[in-house]
């Protein structure tokens, strides 16, 4: 059941019993993405960015055992100022981090499969994870990639990190069935750079498709998700290109240095920021802003066409409704008092 499961914000609760659109967003680009305090003020002005877009923020996260959809400003400030301190949660980590009452930051693939559970259908976040670089002979394939192919949610995001092998990362999301789109461009976008060498499997290029997109999933009951990648913007595109140069450089030493496995990311993370003097969080912070405003767009005009569709389906029982009433005995105009019913003569005997 979700309501023992779930604790769901009286923000996001409303918009949920009004058919209001709703963004999800994740929590650990709040804990593991960025440096206290640059953390909390993104996360506070990208829910704000959510709200002048028109729709609702429910940023998830777990605390103390408990998944909360959308949170208060206090709770955001207490993920933000233990930072790595708390537990990253993919799929499999959400029985035990519940189980243990533990503090828990969502990752993609925990953040879809909750916002799912609370009957949200749009999440924004940065960038989804892959196929690591030598995928094919360690198995190392991010989580994220099979819980969109079987979680029917639409995530925005800005494609997948260089680091990750992209070619094949988009063939693991043909096979798990997820619907490809990037916005605006035949290209599909590399996080930090709108080039990843890589053909889009197809191409969106307004809110209202993406949301016609989403709209076939849910209709077709595929039970896998959607993917928008859009494009870092063109105003960051530079800066991008030299975070990527850093990311190169980064990857170099880390392979020189022996570093593998889950310490990769967190040296990445923190060299690149030291190589591009903090542009590469700057980067990162507006990237995901215009993630938000877009997100935000197609959650809208998909709650627009379920409104739409409900009005459709409420006509249709009408008028269905008032053929059965015609049909019934007794219930002609003459019953309705639309008319006078002939009455018999009697003939008087003589």
């Amino acid at each position: 059941m979700v309501e023992p499961c779930l604790e769901i914000s009286p923000e996001v609760q409303a918009a949920l019993s009004e058919g209001r659109p709703i963004v999800a967003l994740e929590s650990t680009i709040i804990t593991h993405g960025m440096p206290w305090p640059d953390n909390l003020s993104t996360a506070l002005e990208v829910e704000e960015v959510v709200r002048a877009s028109g729709a609702v923020p429910a940023t998830i996260a777990i605390i103390k055992g408990v998944p909360h959809i959308g949170m208060q400003r206090e709770q955001l400030e207490y993920i933000a100022r233990n930072g790595t301190a708390v537990q990253k949660v993919s799929r499999r980590d959400l029985p035990v981090v519940m189980a243990k009452q533990l503090d828990g930051a969502t990752t993609v693939s925990a953040t879809s499969a909750l916002a799912a559970l609370a009957g949200i259908h749009v999440f924004v976040t940065g960038g989804i994870g892959g196929v690591h670089r030598g995928g094919e002979i360690n198995m190392d394939i991010s989580a994220d990639l099979t819980e969109l192919g079987r979680t029917p949610i639409a995530v925005v995001c800005a494609g997948a990190k260089s680091i990750l092998d992209i070619p094949r990362t988009l063939e693991v999301l043909e096979t798990w069935g997820v619907a490809v789109a990037s916005y605006g461009t035949n290209e599909f976008p590399a996080f930090f750079t709108p080039r990843s060498g890589c053909r889009s499997p197809a191409r969106v290029d307004s809110p209202a498709e993406a949301a016609a997109m989403l709209d076939s999933v849910q209709r077709l009951g595929l039970g896998s998700g959607m993917l928008v990648a859009v494009p870092i913007p063109q105003e960051q595109a530079a800066e991008g290109e030299e975070v990527e140069a850093a990311i190169r450089t980064a990857l170099r030493e880390a392979d020189g240095r022996g570093i593998t496995g889950n310490e990769v990311t967190p040296f990445l993370l923190e060299r690149v920021r030291a190589l591009t003097g903090g542009r590469s969080l700057d980067a990162n912070i507006q990237l995901v802003k215009n993630n938000a405003r877009i997100g935000s767009a197609i959650a809208r005009e998909y709650a627009a066409q379920l409104r739409l569709q409900d009005r459709r389906q409420a006509l249709v029982l009408k008028q269905h409704e008032q053929q059965l009433q015609l049909q019934r005995p007794g219930t002609g105009a003459g019953a309705r008092g639309g008319g006078t019913a002939a009455q018999p003569r009697l003939r008087s005997k003589l």
